[in-house]
């Protein structure tokens, strides 16, 4: 892996981060009515999701099948279940009400869904990072 293609996959990175904690942080000023339990969930899932992102990608990376649509189907479900997860368990103790977590929670799965799909249309519409070799066609 080239050092371009690395800068691309931290920017890509960081960019998804601060979406995904922005989305976290208003589901959860909606769904509490409280802006401050939005911000401390938010804040709180920057660090989390950071740990179990690292160690999710690590489990996959030692996961045998071949690259294919099945393996970034089961990869991506498999992430949104953890991330879900963590957001229900994080907003569950923040709060302090488990229905409030199990709502923000669910609330994300749709939400990160199409903010995800989005930002990677937005990010292959441009080369930045990318070889020659490996830039988008029209």
């Amino acid at each position: 892996m080239s050092d371009r293609s690395r800068k691309r996959h931290v920017a890509k990175a960081i960019s998804w981060r601060f979406i995904g904690t922005l989305d976290t942080m208003i589901l959860s000023w909606i769904i509490s009515g409280d802006p401050l339990v939005g911000l401390k969930i938010g804040v709180s899932e920057v660090a989390t999701k950071m740990v179990l992102y690292y160690l999710h990608e690590r489990l996959w990376f030692r996961i045998n099948l071949p690259n294919s649509q099945k393996r970034h189907l089961l990869k991506t479900l498999s992430w949104r279940v953890i991330g879900s997860l963590d957001t229900f368990i994080l907003a569950s103790i923040i709060s302090g009400d488990p229905f409030t977590g199990l709502k923000i929670g669910a609330a994300e799965v749709l939400t990160k869904m199409i903010l995800y799909y989005f930002h990677e249309r937005l990010w292959y519409l441009f080369d930045f990072g990318l070889e020659k070799s490996h830039r988008f066609k029209g």
